[in-house]
């Protein structure tokens, strides 16, 4: 095991380096920062290059990725071109995200999991098909639509929530959005473990504990659902990842001032060293993630081993 976490960390290195050098240049390639610093009107040539010169724009590109990357691991992220420290907006961004990815994650675990459980075990039934068009539906309601239809009725008519979140942005106040950013995944949890659920139902090892005269619910959960939920935990992990930095469309209905917030406003200021930072932390949060998500693995199911 020790063997396999240590490869695993060393396969990490290119990978973060190689995503942090494309989204560097994929952010440089946008337009001219200097342009969105001085907004509609055009900075005269002198402040343009005093500009480029006090942000190190007017460097070569690799030295500018260079430079960045020596400073990120002393802990600089840069400045945003508002001169506060981009270290301070992940300060207040993260935590926010981190709740409500947290709402999200919460969501897709207890109702996704527990659906497809119900539904891949009584397969063809009323209340099988019944989800699968609850969940077909939901796939194919765009997330600003499902967003807005719960704030302008939960909200605005029925006066149950808030119709945007407060700046603290507690945790019973990220219910509605954790939902909202969790729809689509959820409906996939839930048709994913329902088809891992009803593929695993008729293999030979519960056939042999049925047999054996376990009982019902120690056949589901000892043997049937921890082999079944191998793929399920694969996506969830991948999905947190995703939601972090997919949350632009939720917290902007909601006016929620997390990482999604902070990427649009820097991806419209075209503000290099804000969407650089924050993608930057959302590929370590991915890679651990999914590192995570393999050691869960012989967890779940002990014929898994790490040589």
């Amino acid at each position: 095991m020790g063997r396999y976490v240590i490869r695993r960390l060393l396969q990490m290195i290119p990978v973060f380096f190689g995503a942090t050098l494309l989204i560097f240049l994929m952010v440089n390639v946008m337009g001219d920062p200097i342009a969105g610093l001085c907004g509609e009107r055009q900075c005269d040539p002198a402040t343009a290059a005093r500009l480029r010169t006090e942000f190190g724009l007017d460097q070569p590109l690799w030295q500018q990725y260079a430079t960045y990357m020596g400073n990120v691991f002393t802990g600089d992220f840069g400045t945003a071109f508002n001169g506060q420290p981009v270290t301070e907006l992940m300060g207040t961004a993260f935590p926010v995200t981190f709740r409500l990815t947290l709402v999200a994650i919460f969501f897709e675990i207890v109702i996704g999991i527990t659906l497809g459980v119900l539904t891949g075990l009584r397969r063809g039934r009323p209340v099988d098909t019944s989800v699968l068009l609850l969940t077909l539906v939901v796939i194919s309601v765009p997330t600003f639509v499902t967003g807005l239809l719960l704030q302008l009725l939960l909200g605005v008519e029925w006066g149950w929530i808030r119709p945007s979140v407060s700046s603290e942005a507690l945790l019973g106040e990220l219910i509605v959005p954790g939902l909202v950013l969790a729809s689509v995944s959820l409906a996939y949890v839930t048709r994913l473990t329902r088809t891992s659920i009803a593929e695993n139902r008729r293999a030979d090892y519960v056939r042999t504990a049925i047999a054996k005269g376990l009982p019902r619910r120690r056949v589901i959960s000892r043997h049937l659902l921890r082999n079944s939920l191998i793929p399920v935990v694969t996506f969830i992990g991948a999905d947190i990842g995703a939601l972090m930095g997919g949350a632009i469309v939720t917290e902007r209905i909601f006016n929620i001032h997390g990482v999604g917030y902070q990427l649009y406003q820097g991806i419209l200021r075209q503000n290099t060293q804000t969407v650089v930072g924050f993608v930057t932390v959302l590929v370590l949060v991915f890679l651990l993630v999914n590192l995570l998500v393999d050691l869960l693995y012989a967890v779940l199911d002990p014929r898994i081993r790490y040589a």
